[in-house]
């Protein structure tokens, strides 16, 4: 007989404060059964893989979002609330919010 379990968060995303076109992860576990999909949002908006995010950000198979590069620009900035949704076959489980900072000069006074 198969036991079957909701998907529990076991490590959720954190803040993170990053320079300009610096790489950086955020993190996201889940465990479950079946195991359970990761899907991560952005100010409510739900990412995909898509060519339109010019390859800068990658779905990793653990569940993590990795950037290549973080953007702050007038048209596209990465900086944002970001949270992940563990879902399967019987239910999902949302993340706490992840504030996502692209800095320059103010980077640097932290520093």
């Amino acid at each position: 007989m198969r036991q079957y379990r909701s998907p529990r968060i076991t490590e959720h995303p954190k803040d993170v404060l990053v320079k300009k076109n610096e790489p950086t992860t955020l993190n996201c576990k889940a465990e479950g059964k079946p195991e359970p999909i990761i899907e991560w949002y952005k100010d409510g908006e739900l990412l995909n893989n898509s060519p339109a995010n010019d390859g800068r950000r990658i779905f990793l198979p653990g569940g993590d979002l990795f950037f290549l590069s973080v953007s702050d620009g007038k048209k596209e900035s990465d900086s944002g609330t970001y949270w992940c949704i563990a879902r399967n076959q019987v239910g999902n489980v949302r993340s706490r919010n992840a504030s996502l900072v692209v800095g320059g000069k103010v980077y640097d006074f932290f520093l």
